[in-house]
């Protein structure tokens, strides 16, 4: 049979989880994905925001259902699982988007906020991961995860991010290991690197008093060579190309969606 690329970005009929789906790149990747056919379940910690999410899915014709999950809970992901299985069927993928961020200088982060971090941005990764994997081994027919890690999970972004950052570093050797291991079930799993998006959690960094905005705005352009900020609509794309079937050779990847940052040296300029 031959592969038509064009019919393999559809998701049609296939059912997705998105986690931190109530908001932001979260909301985006679940519109994106119920606009390519697929029935999403919104997965966060704000229940109201899920159902006003799935509210637009179901406007678009597909079947929707909104969780509220904490994704650092063992058995909160367990229960949302069984509740998408029953509601909408077998979960063919999963997008890790949920996070938890805190801003602290190295020498006086507590440690319970450190562990917070990790265990929203790290743990919760795996057990949805391993929740979602369990139901595709058990299928037999593959699937694909996606995980939402950061230009910050390869290079330091300072400004106090240490938990943040390092708990990315984690997401992606987390992404690595699990397309090793379930590379055998045809379970695809990659990451996706952002740098900084505008979404309502950036704005509200932007408007922190702590910074003075236009400069803070003009430093990151001067390491974007493409010149903008990203958009969740980009992180949306680039997670609908590696949900569907025409990623369907791409696993273990370390997925940069960040207008040339990461290959931008610090010492480097555009300009002649």
């Amino acid at each position: 049979m031959s592969f038509d690329p064009a019919a393999a970005a559809r998701l049609d009929d296939r059912v997705a989880v998105v986690t931190g789906a109530a908001s932001g790149i979260g909301r985006e990747i679940a519109l994106t994905f119920a606009a390519a056919g697929a029935h999403v379940a919104c997965l966060d910690i704000d229940a109201d925001g899920a159902e006003r999410v799935v509210a637009e899915i179901e406007a678009r014709g597909r079947r929707g259902a909104a969780l509220r999950c904490d994704v650092s809970d063992e058995q909160a992901v367990a229960r949302a699982f069984e509740q998408v299985d029953e509601r909408l069927g077998a979960v063919r993928v999963l997008v890790n988007d949920a996070f938890f961020s805190v801003r602290g200088r190295p020498e006086e982060i507590a440690a319970a906020d450190w562990a917070k971090v990790y265990a929203v941005n790290v743990q919760g990764s795996f057990l949805c991961a391993q929740a979602a994997a369990r139901r595709m081994i058990a299928a037999g027919e593959g699937g694909s995860i996606v995980n939402l890690s950061s230009i910050g999970g390869t290079t330091a972004l300072g400004r106090g991010n240490v938990a943040y950052t390092s708990s990315k570093g984690a997401v992606d050797a987390l992404t690595r290991e699990l397309s090793a291991e379930w590379g055998p079930h045809r379970i695809r799993v990659n990451a996706i690197k952002p740098a900084q998006t505008r979404t309502p959690a950036l704005d509200r960094l932007i408007a922190d008093p702590t910074f003075d905005s236009d400069a803070l705005i003009a430093q990151w352009l001067r390491g974007i060579p493409l010149g903008s900020l990203v958009e969740a609509g980009d992180i949306a794309a680039a997670a609908l190309f590696l949900a569907s079937d025409q990623a369907r050779m791409v696993s273990g990847v370390l997925l940069p969606v960040d207008g040339g940052n990461l290959a931008f040296n610090a010492g480097g300029t555009t300009e002649w």
